[in-house]
């Protein structure tokens, strides 16, 4: 079906290849990142053996666009996008944290609070909230970024103390961090949606930091509808959520859950074009404007070439 769901290209200064979940970034000269935001997807922490045609340009060009519209309040990583799944920029050290940030009492927060607790991160929550509410400011919850294996939630205060980030970088991220958020939740607002929660992730070039990786995607946000919100919490119901969850559901319809002992459910052919539409859905929900299908009779081909040219054009 024409899904990009492995590169192996061999490009011009290539130092190093990283494989993660969804992208494969590449080193070039030790000065750029050459993203190819590929067509796997993962749940559970499990890549699914199946591509979805489309997912990498969708995710690639909302974080291109949320990048060129945050770029007034922090500089970012990107240099430019040579092809609709591929994002080049500066080569940063990343800080060793994730900067992850709440406006509503959902996902992780929510099953702490349940469970009792009224700190996440060492920051309070208020009492006698119900899942899914606003919280009265936004709570930036910090996680380690684990190069295997979860991410665990750290405090401030744990995260100047150890090192990890010193204490005048990490004023900065949160002001960053901030900032960024309520720029998203802006933009998320004038398309009918809330911008529930989402991660940041940031890096140093010399003394200077940047926004990197990508932003205000559905992998790495949660979105809600905005019409019918206020009566869905009336009422106690669940949110309309723009996400990948469908894809969550489906796993769990057909047991699995990333748990020791079961097996990935084969995916058929039919979910695998549902949830690519449901991706371009995403996309046009998000931006606000039609999605413009690539080529992708030769992707892989169209890919590296797009990268090659942009490679010789930037060091001639």
């Amino acid at each position: 079906m024409n899904a990009v769901t492995k590169t192996n290209f061999s490009l011009p200064g290539q130092t190093h290849l990283y494989v993660g979940k969804v992208r494969d970034v590449y080193h070039i000269k030790d000065e750029l990142l050459i993203m190819v935001t590929t067509d796997r997807i993962s749940a559970f922490d499990v890549v699914l053996p199946k591509g979805i045609p489309y997912k990498g340009q969708v995710l690639n060009q909302i974080a291109s666009n949320f990048l060129d519209q945050t770029s007034d309040i922090v500089p970012n990583w990107k240099i430019a996008t040579p092809d609709p799944m591929v994002t080049v920029g500066r080569l940063c050290e990343p800080f060793k944290v994730e900067m992850v940030i709440r406006g509503y009492l959902s996902g992780h927060a929510w099953r702490e609070y349940k469970s009792g607790k009224r700190t996440i991160c060492g920051v309070p929550m208020p009492e006698g909230m119900k899942e899914n509410d606003k919280f009265p400011q936004p709570l930036i919850t910090p996680t380690t970024k684990a190069m295997v294996g979860h991410d665990e939630d750290i405090s401030r205060e744990e995260i100047i103390q150890s090192g990890l980030v010193d204490e005048q970088d990490y004023i900065k991220l949160e002001d960053y961090t901030r900032k960024i958020f309520q720029r998203g939740t802006e933009i998320a607002e004038s398309m009918g949606l809330i911008l529930v929660d989402t991660k940041y992730e940031f890096g140093k070039d010399g003394e200077d930091i940047y926004l990197i990786d990508e932003i205000h995607t559905p992998d790495s946000s949660r979105y809600f509808y905005l019409e019918g919100y206020k009566e869905r919490q009336d009422k106690g119901e669940a949110q309309r959520q723009l996400s990948k969850e469908f894809v969550r559901e489906w796993l769990i319809a057909n047991n699995f859950q990333g748990k020791e002992g079961q097996t990935v459910p084969e995916m058929p052919d039919d979910f695998v074009t549902a949830t690519s539409e449901r991706y371009i859905e995403l996309y046009e929900s998000i931006i606000g404007s039609k999605f413009e299908r690539a080529d992708i009779s030769d992707v892989m081909k169209r890919v590296e070439t797009n990268i090659l040219n942009f490679i010789t054009a930037y060091y001639r």
